[in-house]
């Protein structure tokens, strides 16, 4: 009637897996794992603020790659305008070849300061100089846009070329060391014949 109950044996698993209040269920964690969950929670942002900062490095991230890719030509980082092969291959083909459009600038400087002579003489050739430029720099472009187009075809006929021969002009209008991104051939310089990815 008054008989003690032999206790139960509990296994050394079964104390390990539980607590006080009833256990974790999971073995507690090592150092190194705490500190490398903790790192990932440091991670995420928790405020809007904290949000706004991380979005604003990884801008910046992101604009200082484009900065360089600006100087080294890597394609990953460009922009939309300048990425792809038939961008670089137009790059490469207005960097190679000398344009009397890079001449503007200075032929324009030169004009202006014959019309600001004062001498009459150097007024008519300040306007001369400006119409003979102007009627080359349309000659230039056209003849780069048809040369441009003919290339473009042979390389490229299946990708589309829409916008190259704006982007060809656009650039040839600017003097060479001011072209982002950096002029990679020299002008004369042969074009390379294969510009896949």
């Amino acid at each position: 009637m008054f008989k003690r109950n032999k206790p139960e044996e509990i296994s050394a698993d079964t104390l390990k897996t539980e607590g006080k209040d009833g256990g974790k269920g999971r073995p507690t964690p090592t150092r190194k794992e705490a500190e490398a969950a903790a790192k990932e929670r440091a991670k995420v942002p928790r405020s809007r603020k904290e949000m706004a900062a991380a979005d604003r490095q990884r801008r910046m991230s992101a604009q200082q790659k484009a900065r360089e890719a600006m100087k080294t030509g890597d394609d990953r980082y460009l922009p939309a305008r300048d990425k792809g092969p038939v961008r670089r291959f137009v790059r490469d083909f207005v960097d190679s070849r000398f344009s009397i459009v890079e001449m503007l600038i200075p032929l324009l400087v030169v004009s202006l300061f014959l019309g600001w002579s004062g001498n009459q003489n150097l007024r008519t050739a300040s306007s001369l100089v400006l119409m003979v430029t102007f009627l080359f720099v349309v000659i230039d472009i056209l003849l780069l846009s048809v040369r441009l187009r003919r290339h473009l075809k042979l390389r490229f006929p299946n990708e589309s070329t829409k916008g190259a021969t704006f982007y060809a002009a656009t650039r040839s209008m600017q003097m060479k060391f001011l072209r982002m991104p950096k002029a990679r051939v020299k002008v004369g310089q042969q074009l390379p014949e294969d510009y896949d990815r």
